[in-house]
């Protein structure tokens, strides 16, 4: 549970001599200090590996060692290894064809339930209770297949949304033939928990949900003006709003610029102005394109007409620079 669901206020606790403290009142303070401390986390980072965990094998080499290191989840939990881990590969041959099977190496926060009881202590009056848990990181090996692109993914779709969920942080990539490493592992597929300080640039293309985009004259009488569309780009994964651009798309598809009057004239419609950003924010932006028509003013009926080839035949182009 997040720690505004659970907490009413943020109080400074203050204690006095002869004050009765409970197991109740200690816990709850260091539940409080670990809440705050996780939300700092993922406010300020993301999820990934801080610092160390390096990850060490060769080709023909059975196990793979990794070193201490501090990595955080999506949680804001801390994932602390102190001394170094030896992880046995694999026992696979192959696949069915022949070549190595692929695994992500990756590391997550244990549950309550995972941890050892380092410490107990009897009570007064009462039974032994554990005082002390040793928290130790939990390795797991993700076997990976190709998809229909040939791009590697997780075989068990769980594990898959957990490491892009960030609850798994993958550490290394391996390739399994005959129960050993088949290649050197691989530490390009890591992700750091340090935001890059480098620009964060992304793109797409959407196509289709086109609404009329209308305007409102001094009397208060609306009338269109051309076609708008929301565009979502939560998939570029942006922390700020960033600084967008779009145009319109048309190139491989029938153009929508000629509409029949019903009188047996045509109605030459034609962009009067790019594509522009409106509403910006770190999710998606609107796209407003203005259009005329050349032979008479855009009516009520045109707008239609022009809203529904639209949905068929225009796309948007966008790009985002996050600084």
């Amino acid at each position: 549970m997040d720690l505004f669901d659970r907490t009413s206020s943020v109080e400074r606790l203050r204690f006095f001599d002869g004050q009765p403290l409970f197991a109740a009142d200690l816990d709850g303070i260091a539940d409080f200090n670990s809440a705050m401390r996780w939300l700092h986390n993922r406010s300020l980072h993301q999820p990934g590996i801080g610092n160390g965990f390096a990850v060490s094998g060769k080709k023909g080499d059975r196990e793979v060692r990794v070193q201490p290191g501090y990595a955080l989840d999506n949680g804001g939990h801390e994932i602390v290894l102190l001394d170094t881990d030896v992880e046995s590969v694999p026992p696979v041959a192959a696949e069915r064809d022949g070549t190595a099977v692929f695994f992500d190496l990756t590391v997550s926060y244990p549950a309550d339930a995972d941890l050892e009881e380092a410490e107990t202590r009897d009570g007064i009056c009462l039974p032994r209770g554990v005082v002390r848990l040793r928290e130790r990181p939990v390795f797991c090996w993700v076997r990976l297949e190709r998809d229909v692109t040939g791009r590697l993914k997780p075989v068990d779709p769980t594990q898959g949304a957990d490491i892009d969920a960030g609850v798994k942080i993958v550490l290394a990539r391996a390739q399994v033939r005959s129960c050993q490493l088949d290649a050197d592992v691989s530490i390009l597929e890591r992700r750091n928990a340090r935001p890059p300080v480098r620009p964060h640039i992304a793109c797409g293309r959407q196509i289709g949900n086109w609404d009329l985009w209308t305007a409102t004259d001094s009397a208060g009488k609306s009338f269109p003006i051309g076609v708008t569309m929301a565009i979502d780009t939560t998939g570029a994964s942006f922390h700020v709003t960033p600084c967008y651009s779009a145009r319109v798309d048309a190139a491989d598809r029938a153009r929508p610029l000629q509409q029949s009057s019903g009188a047996g004239n045509a109605d030459l419609l034609a962009l009067d102005m790019p594509a522009f950003v409106d509403s910006a924010s770190a999710t998606g932006f609107t796209c407003n394109v203005a259009v005329v028509n050349l032979t008479a003013a855009l009516d009520d009926r045109l707008g239609q007409l022009l809203v529904a080839q639209a949905r068929n035949a225009w796309g948007v182009v966008w790009f985002g620079i996050e600084e």
